[in-house]
């Protein structure tokens, strides 16, 4: 029997939204919680039992309204978790239940839950595949692995597994991609296949790119540093792509990065974004909205620069 672990994958969900109409949440005598504009005029009514702290008065930040729990009245959808409206009150769609909230932003979009099947809604509440397939995973490096047939087991360490089924991969449009005959160093293997290099770009976008190429060694660097195993120059490489382009309420191309065997671990503080001229170049964190990218990389190389200190025999030392 088929049987696959789900991996927590930490994506910031940082605003940064352009000028929008002021909305604030606002909770009834009942306890619970909706939203009305500056006028005081209701845009979602108050029938919202939320679980994070909201506060009477709160400003909603983003592009779309997320109540982070039930709603009076309606049976909760397996696997969902919470409501998301846009900011004229229409209702968009039910995110994914993961880690105890709803699902994380991974390459610029998120799972949906609809009718018990799973697709994908993008920063701006627009589904942009529909939910089709039994289960999906997040999507890494330009493909999604998908299921149908399969269903939930509680393994022994009480974390959920997805079991049997049908497999495939699809890609960023929701098609289903077939394994590559021929072979290339870009390839992303996925359980034994090879499928070809997803990312195309243009002149702009490629210049991007080299901005971090060329500083992947340091990068690399800061990336390794405190990893237990020693590993080769090769194996400490580092693939920068662009996984989001500028869009309304996001005027940002999103890069993301990857270890040699393809995989976004995760850390937030690798997550970079460039502003639409392609002129300046931000870190991104779950701190902080955006900083410089000199000013991050010197934060860095000190931290790590400290860690070495401190550490002398770990394997994989700074670059000279």
């Amino acid at each position: 029997m088929k049987k696959v672990l789900l991996i927590i994958s930490l994506i910031p969900m940082i605003s940064y939204s352009q000028k929008k109409d002021v909305l604030k949440y606002f909770i009834s005598k009942d306890s619970l919680v909706g939203v009305k504009n500056q006028k005081g005029e209701i845009i979602v009514p108050a029938q919202f039992r939320v679980f994070s702290n909201i506060e009477n008065g709160e400003l909603v930040e983003g592009e779309t309204i997320h109540f982070d729990g039930s709603k009076k009245g309606e049976e909760r959808e397996k696997n969902a978790w919470g409501y998301i409206y846009d900011r004229k009150g229409n209702f968009l769609y039910q995110p994914f239940l993961y880690d105890n909230g709803a699902d994380y932003f991974q390459e610029g979009v998120r799972r949906l839950v609809k009718n018990g099947k799973m697709g994908f809604a993008d920063r701006n509440g627009t589904t942009v595949i529909e939910a089709t397939h039994d289960f999906v995973f997040p999507f890494n490096y330009g493909y999604a692995a998908f299921c149908d047939g399969c269903d939930w087991e509680k393994t022994d360490d009480e974390h959920k597994a997805v079991v049997g089924g049908t497999w495939g991969i699809m890609n960023d449009k929701g098609e289903t991609v077939q394994p590559s005959s021929k072979q290339s160093e870009n390839d992303l293997e996925v359980g034994g296949e090879r499928y070809p290099y997803p990312f195309r770009y243009n002149e702009k976008e490629k210049g991007i790119l080299q901005f971090f190429e060329k500083q992947n060694q340091q990068l690399s660097d800061i990336y390794y540093v405190n990893h237990y195993n020693k590993l080769s120059e090769n194996d400490k490489k580092l693939f920068f792509e662009i996984v989001e382009r500028p869009k309304e309420n996001f005027p940002y191309f999103n890069i993301n990065t990857y270890d040699n065997g393809k995989m976004n671990s995760g850390l937030s503080r690798f997550n970079f974004i460039v502003s639409e001229d392609g002129k300046n170049f931000y870190a991104s964190d779950y701190d902080v909205e955006k900083i410089t990218f000199e000013k991050w990389l010197k934060k860095e190389m000190k931290e790590v620069e400290e860690f070495q200190k401190e550490h002398p025999d770990n394997p994989n030392k700074l670059s000279k």
